[in-house]
């Protein structure tokens, strides 16, 4: 009979993670299970042994912080337990949560996280997944993608003010690693003029194109000459070989990923490039009175990476009511004696899993759904896909949208 719970959030912090860590502590309480907070993710559980007292979440200590808010109150660290230097790892972690008479883990992170979880389930730990990424690239959905998503398009929308006024170029560099998700939905939303994302290498000549022939539209139409052209642009960017752009001088981290940074500045340098080659260009900015030589000679483009504002802060709705299940359906399928499994989703009075080594399998965009917007006017740095989409009914209710 497991009596007391550890409660782990790890990785990168979003939106949503205390409605998991808040809806875990009350199905606890609800269960007559204490739930502790084990802080700085897996820092906090290696070095679980030399804690001298874990903070008990109680219904008064939960009523402290708010599910609509983003981060985490247990805390994170990106630490990958099978690369910490001691040969006697796991064994401390049993010691550490045999001291605090921690039965079970529930665990809420991505696929870093996740793969933890295959690993210490291996070795005998006990913990169930609670689904958690802004990048949203797991199998199931996961806490944290909706609230980014929201940020993302708030802030293109608002740099479109910024944009007109100065009749600039906007660039928008947003996360997403390898998977373009959130960069798609947000762009989308935002309704941003181009969306570059890792799945589709940029083909500049066709963003380019697209890019002139929407700007100068919109300057020519404007009775104040006024037009901006926004880009949303995931940091997995590849150019047309496939080559990612990122920072050399930081090394990997601790699962092996690179900085994925700068594409946005990258972007930029390349349309300054085939502006200043482009004597249409300079043509029509003396037709439009915005051309001084040697100062003003083609449109401004800006970079703007707004980091980790679109994780912070903030969390929708959606995620407040995603996480407080996934929390709670997280400790019941704990309390059942399972392991080393993902939570889902909660429906019809079920808790739904799957195995966390599938749950962890990395999920792409659906290009499918990307050619839908392009036949909508949005371009995505390709040349225009033929369309021409299937048809199927459906008698069950279709509830994923991402």
């Amino acid at each position: 009979m497991i009596k007391r719970i550890g409660l782990i959030t790890s990785g990168g912090d979003c939106g949503g993670l205390n409605g998991v860590v808040k809806g875990a502590a009350q199905m606890a309480t609800r269960k007559n299970v204490q739930a502790l907070a084990i802080p700085n993710g897996y820092a906090g559980l290696y070095n679980l042994v030399d804690m001298d007292s874990l903070v008990e979440l109680t219904p008064s200590r939960v009523d402290t912080f708010s599910i609509g808010l983003a981060g985490s109150e247990a805390g994170h660290s990106r630490v990958k337990i099978s690369k910490i230097d001691d040969p006697d790892k796991y064994n401390r972690i049993k010691t550490g949560l045999a001291k605090f008479d921690i039965g079970g883990l529930v665990i809420s992170g991505g696929d870093d996280t996740g793969s933890v979880i295959v690993d210490l389930d291996h070795n005998g730990i006990q913990c169930v997944h609670a689904p958690k990424t802004m990048d949203l690239d797991l199998q199931p959905y996961s806490v944290g993608g909706d609230s980014t998503i929201n940020r993302i398009a708030e802030i293109c929308r608002d740099l479109k003010t910024t944009g007109r006024s100065h009749n600039r170029i906007m660039v928008l560099e947003v996360f997403g690693r390898y998977a373009g998700h959130t960069a798609f939905r947000g762009g989308v939303a935002g309704e941003a003029d181009a969306i570059l994302i890792p799945e589709i290498p940029v083909d500049f000549d066709e963003l380019y194109r697209h890019l002139k022939k929407v700007y100068m539209k919109r300057v020519i139409e404007s009775d104040v000459n006024a037009g901006t052209y926004t880009i949303v642009v995931a940091e997995g960017l590849k150019d047309a070989s496939g080559k990612e752009i990122y920072d050399d001088s930081v090394p990997p981290d601790a699962f092996g990923h690179r900085k994925l940074a700068g594409a946005g500045k990258y972007l930029v340098q390349e349309l300054k490039k085939l502006l200043k080659a482009d004597d249409e260009i300079k043509s029509f900015m003396s037709r439009q009175g915005m051309f001084v030589k040697g100062h003003y000679e083609i449109p401004e483009v800006r970079a703007i990476t707004p980091g980790h504002i679109v994780r912070s802060g903030f969390t929708s709705a959606y995620d407040a009511n995603f996480g407080m299940e996934a929390g709670a359906s997280a400790v019941m399928l704990l309390l059942d004696g399972l392991s080393g499994v993902t939570v889902t989703r909660f429906k019809n009075g079920k808790i739904h899993y799957m195995k966390v080594q599938e749950a962890i399998k990395q999920r792409y965009v659906d290009l499918d759904q990307v050619n839908l917007y392009e036949q909508l006017g949005f371009t995505f740095g390709r040349v225009r896909q033929e369309f021409s989409p299937g048809r199927q009914e459906v008698t069950e209710r279709i509830d994923r949208i991402y």
